[in-house]
C-alpha cells in the first residue's frame, strides 16, 4: 500500500486516514525508529484540527503497543516539533497535520532523532513493514515492556527562545506595526507571542481556532483578510502563516502579495552580503521563476534546483552546503535555525532585512522583475503516467520550440494535476495554457 506521499501520510480524517491505519502506521514506524533508537522516547504534536484527537489518541496506542514511551505537547507548528525531538533528544518526531488543507483532511509527518524528515527510502521502509502482518504482531510487547505516555504543556518557551536568537540582537521591532494572520492554526499562541516580545505592535486575526476553521479563508493560502487589514491599520507588514505554521507569506505596506521567488531572492542575497550565506548560492525549486536564477547570477550566486517539497530543497543544501532555501509557495528553510521551513523564524528574517536596509516592504522585497508565470490545478479522476498519455509529447515539444517553460506534475496529497508554464510572451502562455488544460481534462477524467 502507498502510504507517503509529498509530505507524510495525507487523507480525508476516519476515511482514508482512518484511527485504524494511523495505529498501525505508528505502529510499523515504531518498529522501525526502534531499530535506531537511543532513549526510547517519541514526541508527538499536532494542529487544531478536531480530528487531531482521534489521530492522536490512535498514534500513541500504536506507540505504546510496541513499547515506545510517548511525549504530547499539544498544538504546535511543525516546526517547532523538528526542533523539539532533537533538542529533548527523542527517537523520532510526529506531526498530525494536513499543513493548508481544510479541516476536512489530516496527515502524518514524520522527523527523526536529529529533526530532519524522512527519506524517501526510509518511507517505503516503513511502508514495507506496514504491510507484513507477522511484524506488526511479533513488535507487540506486554506486561512491563508496554510504553507510556505523558503530556507537557510549557515546551513552547523551548521554540519561542529559539525563535527569538533568530532575530538580530541588535535589532527590535519597536516602532514597526504588524498584522499577522494565524489561520486558525498551531502558530496561533507563538506567533503573536514571539512578535510581541520582539517590541511589536502586533495585529493578530484568525487566532481563535474552533477544530474546524483552520485554514478556512485566511492565512497563507487566503489573504484578503490580511491585505485588507495592512492597509486597514497602516501596518509596515503583514505576515500569513499556513495551518502547521511552516510556510509564510508576506504582504507589503501596500496591501500587495509579495512573491515567493522574490522573497528568496531578496533574503539570500542578504544574507549574503552579511556574509552568512553558505555554498555560495541558495536552492529553489523546479517551479521558481526564471527571473530568480537571473537575479542570482547578477549577485554573483548560484541557484540549485530541486524536486517540489522542502524536505527536496534541504536534501540539496545539504548536499551542496548552502544554508538557506525554499519553495515558490512560502516553504522557506533557514538552515542555522530551523530544520525544516519555518513560517515564523522566515518573518523574522524578512523583518531583519527591513530594518537593516531601511526600507519598506515593496521596496526592499521585490529586487526584480518575474517571467510570466501560471499555475493551473486542475481535479482529475485517475494519475495515469505522464509518458503514456497519447499525444503529450508532441504537444510539449510544440511549447518547447515556443520557449515556453513547462513543469507538469501529479499533487503528491491530492487528486489534481499541477501545471506550470513560464515564458516572456504572455499572451501565447495563455493560449497554450488553455490548450493543456482542455488536453488533460479530456485525458485524464473520461
Amino acid at each position: 500500500m502507498k502510504l507517503f506521499g509529498t509530505d507524510g501520510v495525507r487523507g480525508e480524517a476516519g476515511s482514508f486516514l482512518s484511527a485504524e491505519l494511523a495505529m498501525r502506521v505508528a505502529m510499523a514506524a515504531g518498529i522501525y525508529f526502534k531499530s535506531r533508537s537511543i532513549t526510547n522516547k517519541i514526541l508527538i504534536g499536532k494542529d487544531t484540527r478536531r480530528s487531531g484527537y482521534m489521530i492522536e489518541n490512535a498514534i500513541v496506542s500504536g506507540l505504546t503497543a510496541i513499547g515506545y514511551d510517548v511525549i504530547q505537547i499539544g498544538p504546535m507548528p511543525t516546526p517547532a516539533i523538528a526542533f523539539l525531538t532533537e533538542n529533548m533528544r527523542c527517537d523520532a518526531g510526529i506531526m498530525i497535520s494536513a499543513s493548508h488543507n481544510s479541516y476536512e483532511d489530516n496527515g502524518i509527518k514524520f522527523f527523526d532523532g536529529r529533526g530532519d524528515k524522512l527519506t524517501v527510502e526510509a518511507e517505503k521502509e516503513i511502508e514495507v513493514i506496514y504491510a507484513n502482518d507477522e511484524r506488526i504482531k511479533e513488535a507487540q510487547v506486554t506486561a512491563k515492556s508496554i510504553g507510556k505516555a505523558k503530556r507537557i504543556d510549557d515546551v513552547i518557551g523551548r521554540y519561542i527562545v529559539t525563535l527569538k536568537n533568530s532575530f538580530p540582537l541588535e535589532l527590535s521591532l519597536h516602532g514597526m506595526r504588524i498584522v499577522l494572520d494565524a489561520a486558525n492554526g498551531a502558530g496561533y499562541k507563538v506567533g503573536p507571542t514571539v512578535l510581541k516580545e520582539l517590541g511589536a505592535d502586533v495585529v493578530v486575526l484568525h487566532n481563535k481556532p474552533d477544530g474546524f476553521n483552520i485554514n478556512e479563508n485566511c492565512g497563507a493560502l487566503h489573504t484578503k483578510d490580511l491585505c485588507e487589514n495592512v492597509l486597514k491599520y497602516r501596518a509596515d507588514i503583514g505576515i500569513g502563516l499556513d495551518g502547521d505554521a511552516d510556510r509564510v507569506v508576506i504582504v507589503d505596506e501596500n496591501g500587495e502579495i509579495v512573491d515567493g521567488d522574490q522573497l528568496l531572492g531578496a533574503l539570500g542575497v542578504y544574507m549574503h552580503e552579511r556574509g552568512v550565506l553558505k555554498g555560495g548560492g541558495i536552492v529553489a525549486t523546479v517551479m521558481s521563476n526564471q527571473g530568480l536564477d537571473d537575479y542570482m547570477k547578477k549577485s554573483g550566486l548560484k541557484l540549485f534546483r530541486s524536486n517540489v517539497g522542502d524536505k527536496y530543497v534541504l536534501e540539496v543544501m545539504k548536499e551542496k552546503g548552502i544554508n538557506f532555501g525554499g519553495e515558490q509557495s512560502g516553504h522557506v528553510i533557514v538552515s542555522d535555525f530551523a530544520k525544516t521551513g519555518d513560517g515564523l523564524v522566515s518573518a523574522l528574517q524578512t523583518l531583519a532585512l527591513l530594518l537593516s536596509k531601511k526600507q519598506k516592504a515593496s521596496q526592499a522585497l521585490r529586487p526584480f522583475a518575474l517571467y510570466p508565470q501560471k499555475l493551473v490545478n486542475i481535479n482529475i479522476k485517475v494519475k495515469k503516467p505522464l509518458d503514456s498519455i497519447e499525444g503529450l509529447d508532441a504537444l510539449l515539444k510544440e511549447i518547447d520550440k515556443e520557449g515556453i517553460r513547462h513543469l507538469i506534475r501529479y499533487s503528491g496529497t491530492e487528486n489534481k494535476l499541477r501545471i506550470l508554464l513560464e515564458a516572456k510572451d504572455a499572451k501565447r502562455m495563455n493560449i497554450r495554457m488553455d490548450e493543456l488544460v482542455t488536453f488533460f481534462a479530456k485525458a485524464l477524467n473520461a
